[in-house]
């Protein structure tokens, strides 16, 4: 009966820390407070930044790593403010530090809010890249932004994503420790051997 009871809570618990790590994907809080994904054009006005390399991970979403390099890259802008819908930007990608441009799109309008860039070909090469993205302002006046991106460093798994995974191992560790006899008393036995040490 208390067996069950530790290994019901201990199951709730961990099944807890699972679906909360949906909470981190952008940063660790509702809304864009945190979001890494973000940047500002203006005081309090943020564009919000996804990429995307559908061909070869077509589930997932990245922000300032990209695995690949030589795959269909989309890097998809968010206005959160409408005044941007009325406004020409213009984006550009650069290899640094070298700045060799690598992709521009000219100063337009997205009414819709959305702006997708899709560089066919990914990248050339592993290492950072940076995106400009300039609004032309109806003055004349030209504000700049700037976000940089990593290609080519493989599938890494988030600081916070080894965190959860250690945190689900020790978990099952304890449960397994509360719950079995003889690898609880192995566990005494070399806790009581160290410290003897």
């Amino acid at each position: 009966m208390k067996t069950a009871h530790i290994l019901r809570k201990g199951f709730l618990a961990l099944l807890g820390l699972i679906f909360s790590s949906a909470l981190w994907a952008h940063g660790g809080a509702a809304g864009t407070d945190t979001d890494q994904c973000k940047f500002e054009l203006e005081k309090d006005h943020w564009i919000h930044y996804t990429a995307y390399q559908p061909k070869a991970y077509p589930a997932e979403e990245f922000c300032g790593n990209l695995p690949d390099t030589d795959t269909l890259i989309q890097l998809v802008f968010d206005y959160q403010d409408q005044r941007y819908r009325n406004r020409a930007i213009e984006f550009e990608v650069t290899k640094e530090p070298e700045g060799k441009r690598v992709f521009f799109q000219p100063a337009e309008k997205h009414k819709s809010g959305t702006v997708i860039l899709n560089l066919p070909e990914g990248v050339s090469e592993v290492g950072k890249y940076l995106i400009h993205i300039t609004l032309l302002q109806d003055s004349g006046e030209r504000l700049d932004a700037h976000m940089s991106f990593q290609a080519g460093k493989g599938q890494q798994t988030s600081k916070s994503g080894l965190a959860l995974y250690a945190l689900l191992f020790f978990g099952v560790l304890y449960i397994v420790y509360l719950s079995n006899a003889g690898f609880k008393r192995k566990v005494d036995e070399l806790i009581g051997k160290a410290k003897e040490l």
